[in-house]
């Protein structure tokens, strides 16, 4: 069912770490998971199948499949990476979109504690 922190309902901060599962299979699943708009319901064979089908095989699948490239074309040594000027130009402009990003995340958090729309 849906969290509720007021009800006890739910797996907080303390119980997860009880649990012995890493930080940051917690940090991937609750990434995952996130509400786009609404409540997200969390259970455990779910948190146990995202685990295993997206974070182990998935992520485990891509970076054998990098690993073996760079061994078959590189010799096993990633080389140093040359950026050309476009390269740069393209950095400058996300970073520059990541920067203005934040800034209106910040604006939308300070307007919603304004008019007490924050949640806690």
């Amino acid at each position: 069912g849906k969290f509720s922190k007021s009800r006890g309902v739910g797996v907080f901060g303390d119980m997860a770490k009880d649990t012995g599962i890493p930080a940051d299979i917690w940090r991937f699943y609750l990434l995952y998971l996130r509400p786009e708009g609404q409540d997200s319901a969390f259970s455990w064979s779910d948190l146990m199948l995202k685990n295993n089908s997206e974070l182990l095989n998935n992520l485990g699948n891509f970076i054998n499949r990098a690993g073996m490239f760079v061994c078959k074309f590189f010799g096993g040594t990633v080389p140093n990476m040359v950026l050309t000027l476009d390269d740069k130009r393209l950095l400058a402009r996300v970073t520059l979109e990541l920067r203005q990003y934040h800034q209106l995340l910040e604006k939308v958090r300070w307007v919603a504690e304004t008019l007490g729309l924050a949640q806690g």
